[in-house]
């Protein structure tokens, strides 16, 4: 069975490594090609669920909902190659980044620098984590969830950059 996990680990990995580089392109440089096309803006709140999130004087949930949704897969590439870690150790590499790319927007002036992004995207990884420990405990093995995961993060990353090459030719 460990030889299983072995195999299945260099496609993780990869798709993990994609899965960054997509991301990092999309929240820190905007998904744009240049950096002189960014934005100069440097902004940062401190105050959770406040300013950044809230138009018309009502919380904007899609931003919150967004920061979610984007650091699900994180959570769960964390689970498929640490499954040994404890819960706490796999969410230090999800806060991790998640401040690195706040710190980035704030440093190059390319981006408001929001707590309620960080515990957003947390909380995402947290919700990979989670839907990971329940497929695994449904599968019955790690290899098998892993497997599953891998056909379906494969599928995932495909569509996401098809569907990130459609918005770059379409612009």
């Amino acid at each position: 069975m460990e030889n299983n996990k072995i195999k299945q680990q260099p496609l993780t990995t990869c798709l993990l490594v994609v899965y960054l580089l997509i991301l990092t392109w999309i929240i820190v440089f905007k998904m744009e090609f240049s950096i002189q096309e960014l934005d100069r803006f440097r902004g940062i709140n401190l105050i959770p669920f406040h300013e950044s999130v809230i138009v018309n004087n009502r919380i904007e949930f899609s931003e919150i909902y967004q920061n979610l949704f984007v650091f699900i897969p994180f959570g769960l590439y964390i689970s498929m190659l640490k499954s040994n870690w404890s819960f706490l150790k796999k969410i230090v590499p999800i806060a991790s980044v998640s401040l690195l790319y706040e710190l980035l927007q704030f440093i190059f002036a390319i981006g408001a620098s929001d707590i309620t992004d960080l515990i957003g995207n947390i909380v995402g990884g947290i919700i990979g984590i989670i839907i990971y420990i329940v497929l695994s405990r449904l599968f019955k093995t790690d290899f098998k969830t892993n497997k599953i995961l891998n056909i379906i993060a494969l599928i995932g990353t495909i569509c996401v950059v098809m569907f990130l090459a459609l918005l770059v030719i379409g612009n």
